[in-house]
């Protein structure tokens, strides 16, 4: 696995891959790899002949108060488990590379973001959308994958592969769950062992609602948020950030449960820890 870390290095390999007419294939991170990141590098390896990895904190993507200062980081690691993964590239810009002195550009998709996580974190998704950006470019791949865990994002990086007419297929990836249900994700690092039950809230109260819907096929939207809430608010580490059912294709907010109705839900642990995750209300 080759480790490079300049916009000329990395856009000369995908160009000398594109030039052999091989299918490249890119997997943004953050780092910190799980078992659903590996997942999104094996699935990319059956999608395309080589695999490249972005490795690269977005500075951009975090509020005043957030975690990038903490946010986990280690490279030796992370290279570790993306060449077991058969990853080609492992792409690990610095700060400077990505955004140069001078820098003054950002890339808006308008409407998606508004709501759920964009109403959550103010300017969040054009840091998302700038950087993805700057990756396409840099990394001229054929395919990208994202996880659904992120559900928006995928959404919102879609909508901005079509405005744009990036010429990059998204695949979104099933969510990666631990043993218990708890989604995986780097944050999870944060969770003391006596945090864990809280966490797993989330996963519960999805399970919940799917059951719920399937009992009564007629259910409301509120009766659904209500059952949810109550169960999340048991626990006294978790803060409610938001729990919304929406289309899964518009992410409008959903007037009746349906086979589109998703639920999504954002919660923070002890004023430290900002999970998210999601499920189809009926099935899934």
């Amino acid at each position: 696995m080759k480790v490079v870390s300049s916009v000329d290095e990395i856009r000369a390999l995908s160009l000398e891959y594109r030039s052999k007419g091989l299918k490249v294939s890119l997997v943004p991170t953050m780092g910190w790899f799980h078992s659903g990141h590996v997942a999104l590098m094996m699935e990319a390896g059956k999608r395309a002949d080589k695999v490249i990895v972005s490795l690269f904190i977005n500075p951009i993507q975090f509020g005043p108060d957030e975690d990038f200062d903490n946010y986990p980081y280690d490279l030796k690691r992370d290279c570790k488990l993306a060449e077991e993964a058969g990853v080609d590239v492992l792409y690990a810009p610095d700060q400077e590379c990505m955004y140069p002195k001078g820098f003054a550009s950002t890339v808006h998709v308008e409407g998606l973001t508004s709501g759920l996580c964009g109403g959550d974190r103010p300017g969040h998704f054009d840091g998302v959308t700038t950087v993805v950006s700057k990756l396409f470019n840099q990394t001229l791949p054929h395919v990208a994958l994202f996880g659904e865990k992120d559900y928006q994002q995928l959404a919102v990086i879609r909508k901005l592969v079509r405005d744009l007419d990036f010429p990059v297929e998204i695949i979104g990836h099933p969510i990666v769950r631990d043993e218990d249900g708890l989604a995986l994700s780097s944050r999870n690092n944060y969770l003391k062992d006596s945090e864990r039950e809280a966490a797993l809230s989330l996963s519960r109260a999805l399970a919940s609602a799917r059951e719920l819907a399937d009992i009564n096929k007629n259910v409301s939207v509120q009766v659904v948020k209500n059952t949810v809430t109550k169960l999340i608010n048991r626990y006294s580490e978790c803060k409610v950030n938001y729990i919304e059912i929406v289309d899964k294709n518009s992410l409008q907010n959903c007037t009746d449960v349906n086979s589109n109705s998703m639920l999504l839900l954002a919660v923070t642990i002890n004023n430290r820890i900002r999970l998210i995750d999601n499920s189809m209300v009926k099935g899934g």
